[in-house]
């Protein structure tokens, strides 16, 4: 893989997005620090296949470290290259790459619950907008880049949560802030 230029949030065209999907898991099996490292090592395991298939173009297998590139194979007509930007105790973010179809970064975070206790919560945050116009209209106008993407992390929550062993509490939680130049929506989903 080349060393592809970063594709931020600003270099994007249309509305933009923060986008949240999460699952709670109570009484997890598995010791949090143990389980976030499993799926920041192996982030194929947890994505489906189908829809989002991610294969590490640089970078040691089942290990992630910063500067790490992913191609991934995206169900539609679009595929992207993503980058490790960050990692931490409980959190590691990717950044997208030039021709990746949206602009911008996503982090996935595995911590305590906030109110619960022996409760944990996984999340996939995003902040993002569309690569080009054709990819917003295509995104956000007909809706079918949407429904793979979400398609693709609710999977990867549920994933995470049965890994875990415990009790998930609940469907995976979705919500979703659009900001457009005008005016901001929330949408939220069990």
């Amino acid at each position: 893989m080349t060393n592809k230029p970063e594709q931020p949030a600003h270099t994007g065209s249309g509305p933009f997005f923060e986008r949240r999907y999460w699952v709670d898991v109570q009484h997890p099996r598995q010791p949090a620090p143990e389980l976030f490292r499993n799926v920041k090592d192996n982030i194929p395991e947890y994505s489906p296949d189908l829809l989002a298939d991610f294969k590490k173009e640089k970078g040691q297998e089942h290990e992630l470290n910063v500067d790490d590139e992913f191609s991934i194979k995206i169900l539609g007509p679009w595929n992207g290259d993503v980058r490790v930007s960050e990692i931490g105790a409980d959190y590691f973010e990717l950044v997208t790459l030039e021709n990746h179809p949206e602009a911008g970064r996503i982090r996935f975070i595995l911590c305590p619950h906030p109110s619960l206790p022996d409760t944990i919560r996984f999340e996939i945050h995003s902040w993002a907008r569309s690569r080009d116009g054709l990819v917003a209209f295509t995104y956000d106008t007909l809706g079918m880049g949407k429904r793979v993407q979400q398609q693709t992390w609710e999977t990867f929550c549920q994933r995470v949560g049965e890994k875990s062993g415990g009790l998930l509490l609940g469907p995976v939680h979705v919500e979703t802030v659009k900001q457009s130049d005008s005016e901001t929506n929330v949408s939220r989903d069990a």
